[in-house]
């Protein structure tokens, strides 16, 4: 399978789940973003690493990085590899100068260790086609008709079908707000 490189373009505050985060991925060279929702501790590890903070003591993340250096081990790439029930699933690639080992983990963890090893995060194309967001550049629509629907209705670009996925994923991410407003659209195109 083809993977496909991200790189980590942010994070916000979860507004659908309590104590939350959303980190955001994007496909590097593409428009596609995956959105994962991940805890307050992970995040703050991913931040910490992001800002270059330096903590007093060091964090898991920061421990298990310097006991594997101890041993001669190393962290070739990340790879989110499974997506089901809603929930994203990371291996890690290590290397011990003998084996290639590949350990499961959990994909906040496996971002939160990329950064500390400097190590590339990839995704194969059936987990982005089938949870990734398509963000296209602020001001650049594909074209001009586009340019006039977008600015009235969001969702003026995508199909019925697109929009019904678009109602699942948002539901999964207890975006209920955002679910709403598809259902509403669907209904619009459906009446006669």
């Amino acid at each position: 399978m083809e993977k496909l490189k991200l790189e980590i373009l942010g994070m916000s505050y979860s507004q659908s789940q309590s104590g939350a985060y959303a980190l955001i991925l994007g496909e590097v060279g593409g428009e596609r973003r995956l959105p994962i929702i991940i805890g307050g501790f992970e995040a703050q590890a991913i931040a910490i690493e992001l800002e270059k903070m330096k903590p007093a003591r060091p964090l898991t993340h920061d421990l298990l990085k310097r006991v594997a250096d101890a041993y001669g081990i190393g962290l070739n790439e990340v790879i989110i590899n499974k997506f089901l029930d809603g929930v994203f699933h990371a291996q890690l690639i290590c290397n011990d100068g003998k084996q290639i080992m590949e350990i499961d983990s959990r994909t906040s963890d496996a971002v939160a260790l990329a950064l500390r090893f400097n190590c590339p995060i990839y995704t194969y194309e059936s987990i982005m086609s089938q949870a990734g967001i398509v963000v296209h550049e602020a001001g650049k629509p594909e074209t001009e008709e586009a340019a006039e629907t977008e600015s009235d209705d969001p969702f003026a670009r995508f199909n019925v079908q697109e929009l019904e996925e678009m109602i699942q994923k948002a539901v999964e991410l207890e975006d209920y707000e955002k679910a709403s407003r598809i259902r509403d659209e669907i209904k619009r195109r459906k009446k006669p």
